[in-house]
């Protein structure tokens, strides 16, 4: 009776998500996944496209709700299986005839109080997925091939990476590593080489042999380093500030359109941690680079080094004179919520706060200060898995983020808006608030970004 029941509820779910009976025949498998995904992160809320999701009741801290392995959606990574996947006629997802007249208004995330919500949630383990048998050897499979498919690998990649596969993949995502593995050693190799051949001619060097804007610039990427993620212990060890300025004034140099900019030495962190990863164990506050031997560490920096240059390449305008492209992305930001939340992107303009004033730390760093570290990590595998799309789907991700606020930010004065968006109470999320944040900003995208003119002024 049971199967009946599940067999039942899933021809229900593909007629109702079939592009015959939705209005937004846009939408792909993607979409539908991420539908079920929520699912069991909220209960009977009001959502963007018209979705109603309702929970007969919520599941024991550490569970979620789904089925292991096949199209898992975005907001279900890192999580363990649990007994509610034998259960899927618990959850139904309803979806309401659109109506045309329906506002914008009704695309805000329904999020009123997430500091209370926050407190409510099942907390979990980061890389707790790695027990999903099903999801390890698709990408075992993936990863397996003579020749990496990487489009496959993105869309596996987009809802979070296993922690132990996570360094290969990003390797892979950023096109550090060749897909084909017979070349895939010989050219990491070089590579390294070729890094400490440019941090021989770069960096070991005195300060007789630089320019005074040389000077200046390694002087400016030495006071950075120690502020670096100031709340993880592990980057204020002097031999890992140490490769961190090799990796920023190496890079700066051989970039001059931008050189250095503060913020760069944020985007340098996550590399460093999943590198390392592959040699330590346990908690990164717990972590010694003094544990492993120079050739592992050297490596590590080398990898770092090519993939922020990889990473960067992509936005190369965030970093140059003005940062012009950080400004547009604001500008996009600004209309993206206009859209969503009018009530909210009035507000704002009403008591003249300007989305530059907290928005362009975010492009700057993409986040890295305004969540907790651990989190960093799962976030950059969405990044990472956008590639050359990534600048434009940042701008739904920090719309998606800053609406998880809209009714706080409602009663907040112009200062008290200012110093709220400086400060965002996101010490405690766990990755539920942030597969939150990354759904809305997958939907959001899938409606807004094929239909350009909903964003022209």
């Amino acid at each position: 009776m049971k199967s009946n029941n599940s067999h039942s509820t899933e021809e229900d779910l593909k007629q109702e998500t079939s592009p015959t009976n939705s209005p937004l025949t846009t939408l792909d498998s993607r979409f539908n996944q991420t539908l079920r995904s929520v699912q069991g992160l909220l209960k009977g809320r009001s959502f963007p496209g018209k979705v109603l999701i309702t929970r007969r009741s919520d599941p024991p801290d550490g569970t979620v709700l789904g089925s292991p392995g096949v199209n898992r959606s975005p907001s279900e990574i890192d999580r363990s299986p649990s007994k509610h996947m034998d259960d899927p006629d618990e959850d139904k997802i309803h979806r309401n005839k659109p109506n045309t007249s329906t506002t914008v208004n009704k695309l805000k995330p329904s999020m009123s109080n997430p500091e209370d919500k926050s407190k409510e949630a099942p907390r979990f383990v980061m890389g707790a997925r790695a027990t999903d048998t099903a999801r390890l050897m698709k990408f075992t499979k993936v990863l397996g091939g003579t020749t990496v498919i990487l489009d496959k690998l993105r869309e596996l990649a987009w809802s979070g990476v296993p922690p132990y596969l996570r360094p290969n993949v990003w390797r892979l995502l950023l096109g550090y590593a060749p897909p084909n593995s017979d070349r895939r050693e010989g050219v990491l190799r070089r590579k390294r080489i070729e890094y400490f051949d440019c941090v021989a001619q770069y960096y070991d060097i005195s300060d007789i042999e630089r320019t005074d804007e040389e000077i200046n610039m390694l002087r400016q990427i030495a006071v950075d380093c120690p502020r670096t993620v100031p709340d993880v212990t592990f980057f204020q060890q002097a031999e890992v500030q140490k490769s961190l300025e090799r990796i920023l004034y190496t890079w700066a140099i051989r970039h001059p359109a931008s050189g250095y900019v503060q913020g760069i030495n944020d985007l340098a962190t996550p590399f460093l941690v999943v590198f390392l990863s592959e040699h330590l164990e346990g908690s990164v506050d717990n972590w010694s680079v003094a544990d492993l031997d120079p050739e592992k560490i050297s490596n590590v920096e080398a990898d770092c080094y090519w993939c922020l240059s990889k990473l960067l390449d992509g936005m190369q305008d965030h970093y140059t004179f003005a940062q012009p492209g950080i400004q547009r992305l604001v500008f996009k930001l600004k209309e993206l919520v206009r859209r969503i939340d009018e009530p909210v992107a009035k507000h704002m303009d009403e008591h003249g706060l300007e989305f530059l004033q907290f928005a362009f730390r975010w492009f700057n760093c993409l986040l890295i200060r305004e969540i907790p570290f651990h989190l960093v990590t799962r976030l950059w595998d969405t990044y990472l898995a956008e590639g050359d799309a990534l600048p434009d789907f940042l701008v739904y991700i920090f719309a998606s983020f800053l609406l998880t606020w809209s009714d706080k930010l409602l009663k907040l004065d112009f200062q008290e808006m200012v110093m709220f968006l400086q400060h965002l109470p996101t010490n405690n999320w766990s990755h539920q608030e942030l597969e939150m944040v990354l759904s809305r900003a997958f939907m959001w995208h899938t409606m807004f970004d094929s239909c350009p003119n909903h964003l022209a002024t």
